[in-house]
């Protein structure tokens, strides 16, 4: 292997290394597609959790609005109890001060029940809007539950087939791999790793370089077309390759 690496020119390393690009950029790509579909269905399990949470509180509020109602009709109960004690106790007065004053407990009973009874009716508006929003979030649920499913089924799909794709394609790319130095392949590595777009080996495009559109001068333009040795841009460290034989690795 050693003497492979030692006999190779530097335009077939160059041509190694942009072969090496394009199959890393394609393992890029698949990598790219697996790595949405997992946060969507995150995403999903999250607003799953979210909905669900919501739909417990609400059933919650539900639960303490039946329990206010029956406090507020056990108090009607005890009113009209009242009521038809102290309108007994106004049969049996004696004066006009006790009629009087059982007169006004009557009443107060009477506002009680008025009270309750618009408090009843309150709280019926709000449990049958929180009835309606239980509904629609049961609904919203299961909707979600099954755009899910599907999400994961399709992840699972994806996975299997880019990663059968992928070790495909990386044996590739390995196999093209050895015919460069290990310390050129580190090198690569290295710049790779630097940039967010992973590209380590760019083309002149513009008299600019490819990957960060800083310009080249047109000596140096010259001597990357030589292919006499490895030149990197000075602005941002990538391996530059020219157009033309970029263009001949591709076809």
């Amino acid at each position: 292997m050693a003497t492979k690496t030692a006999e190779i020119s530097v335009e077939d390393k160059l041509k190694v290394l942009y072969s090496v690009q394009l199959i890393d950029s394609q393992i890029d790509k698949l990598r790219a597609v697996r790595g949405e579909l997992p946060m969507e269905v995150k995403d999903l399990e999250d607003e799953i959790v979210g909905l669900e949470t919501r739909q417990k509180n609400i059933a919650k509020s539900i639960e303490d609005l039946d329990g206010r109602i029956a406090d507020f009709k056990l108090r009607i109960k005890e009113s009209q109890k009242l009521l038809k004690k102290y309108e007994e106790q106004q049969m049996k007065v004696k004066n006009n001060r006790e009629y009087e004053a059982i007169t006004k407990e009557i009443e107060v009973e009477g506002l009680e029940i008025l009270a309750n009874e618009k408090k009843i009716k309150q709280a019926g508006f709000e449990k049958q809007e929180k009835t309606n929003a239980l509904e629609s979030i049961a609904v919203e649920i299961e909707n979600r539950k099954d755009d899910l499913k599907n999400k994961e089924k399709e992840l699972k799909t994806i996975l299997e087939e880019s990663q059968i794709e992928e070790d495909k394609i990386t044996k590739k790319r390995n196999k093209a791999a050895e015919s460069v130095t290990s310390r050129l392949q580190i090198a690569y590595n290295r710049i790779r790793d630097n940039y967010r777009n992973g590209i380590a080996v760019a083309t002149i495009d513009r008299n600019s370089c490819g990957g960060c559109f800083a310009q080249i001068p047109p000596q140096r333009q010259l001597d990357i077309k030589t292919h006499k040795k490895i030149i990197v841009c000075e602005n941002c460290g990538r391996i530059l390759i020219d157009a033309n034989l970029a263009e001949e690795m591709k076809a």
